[in-house]
């Protein structure tokens, strides 16, 4: 590992101190190389996106999400679970990260004892992280192949319970500012950086409209995994059903509908439900490898990793993390904005999402193609791992050697980034 500086002057937010900035990056190897030592991702499934308490995931728990997919990514290429090195689940809201969880579904999908298993919890982007770990132990020799997943239920456990803290808490700023409502971050951002709230409705229209022209087509039938589940009708009546599309698209919204909106964190503020993202249920699975094991099991390439960095930012302002995770990220790698062919950038809040974009100076078209968690949902401890199987598969839809990054914010103030190469049909 090596240390990038990133002259925060160019990156800060306007008003912010020009300072330089240490940016934690693992090496990942140079962009358009081959090598027998890349790590590849060989293969990614999703669960669909069910809305919390009332979707279609509602009654599930979150080890049956992650047997799912954990499940059908062996499954789909024919590997046996004992070739895995290691396991790791990126979750947010279970007791100990899931650690227990994620021990169970390790066992409902029928891997052995003798495969590892464990967790990690750094809020949103744990789904990234998860892989960004097993991508470690894959580079640094201790294992050839791993799975990294993520899930949540955020219909069985709620956000809001901070856990135990000091009561000096208030009495440091930084610290105080932590424990922010995210929602009022939003609201942060959009003061501050002049992000009106047209701006935010119309992002969150055009990424309810992709969602929905991405799912009438059948883009995601390739990355989605039918999952069986009982849930309760409002009846009480017990039902079975499969489920296969994500519930929270809504392909009917319109601008006029979003601007009736009342602001949700702040009454005169311009973050609505409309223009954030959905609170969700769900669960994704990579399987990576170094490339010699890989093809020496003759597994297939999906994608090779080619950067990943992780960024600390203002936690009253942590919306901004793409903004600066997005340029270490893609300096490791070599590329600029330009090389990049789509962009996966979590859509917290259109607030963010549009600041992040207009900073860098990335295309709207380049953005989210198939839609955003305004659309789809933002599942937390999934959404990272969701991001990295919706990339590939759009890039492979597209049948060229192509890039694509994944980024979202972080709460506390962080943000994290990674870039992969498409290597072509």
């Amino acid at each position: 590992m090596h240390r990038l500086q990133i002259l925060a002057g160019h990156l800060s937010p306007p008003g912010a101190p020009g300072k330089a900035r240490d940016v934690g990056a693992a090496e990942c190897g140079s962009a358009g190389g081959s090598s027998p030592q890349d790590v590849v991702v060989v293969h990614g499934r999703r669960t669909a996106i069910g809305k919390a308490k009332r979707g279609a995931f509602k009654d599930t728990t979150p080890d049956e999400l992650l047997s799912a997919v954990m499940t059908a990514v062996l499954a789909d290429v024919g590997l046996s679970p004992d070739r895995l090195g290691d396991v790791c689940v990126g979750n947010v809201l279970q007791p100990g990260a899931g650690a227990l969880m994620a021990r169970v579904a390790h066992f409902l999908s029928g891997f052995p004892e003798t495969v590892p298993c464990y967790t990690v919890n750094r809020q949103c982007s744990s789904g990234l992280q998860a892989l960004f770990n097993i991508a470690g132990a894959i580079r640094s020799g201790s294992i050839d192949l791993g799975l990294a997943c993520g899930v949540e239920s955020m219909s069985l456990r709620a956000i809001g319970e901070p856990g135990d803290l000091s009561s000096r808490v208030t009495e440091v700023d930084k610290a105080r500012d932590c424990i922010i409502p995210m929602g009022i971050t939003s609201e942060n951002i959009a003061e501050r950086f002049g992000v009106s709230r047209e701006k935010q409705d119309a992002f969150a229209l055009s990424s309810q409209q992709k969602a929905a022209h991405a799912q009438s087509t059948g883009r995601f039938r390739r990355e989605i995994v039918p999952v069986s589940v009982r849930r309760l009708d409002a009846d009480g009546a017990e039902r079975e059903a499969s489920v296969a599309e994500d519930d929270g698209i809504r392909a009917g919204t319109t601008l006029a509908a979003l601007s009736k909106l009342r602001p949700a964190f702040k009454p005169d503020g311009s973050t609505t439900a409309g223009n954030s993202s959905q609170v969700s249920d769900g669960a994704a699975a990579v399987l990576l490898g170094r490339r010699a094991a890989a093809e020496a099991l003759g597994l297939p390439v999906l994608g090779v990793l080619r950067a990943s960095a992780v960024v600390g930012v203002p936690p009253d302002l942590m919306g901004v993390g793409p903004a600066f995770a997005i340029p270490a990220a893609l300096q490791q790698a070599g590329l600029t904005v330009a090389d990049i062919d789509v962009f996966e950038i979590n859509e917290a809040f259109a607030s963010q999402a549009v600041y992040c974009v207009e900073k860098l100076g990335i295309p709207l078209e380049k953005v989210n193609p198939n839609g955003g968690a305004i659309a789809l949902g933002h599942p937390l401890g999934c959404t990272g791992a969701r991001q990295v199987v919706t990339l590939l598969n759009e890039l492979r839809r597209r049948g060229r050697r192509a890039y694509g990054v994944v980024s979202m914010c972080i709460g506390t103030g962080m943000g994290a980034a990674a870039v992969f190469e498409y290597p072509g049909a």
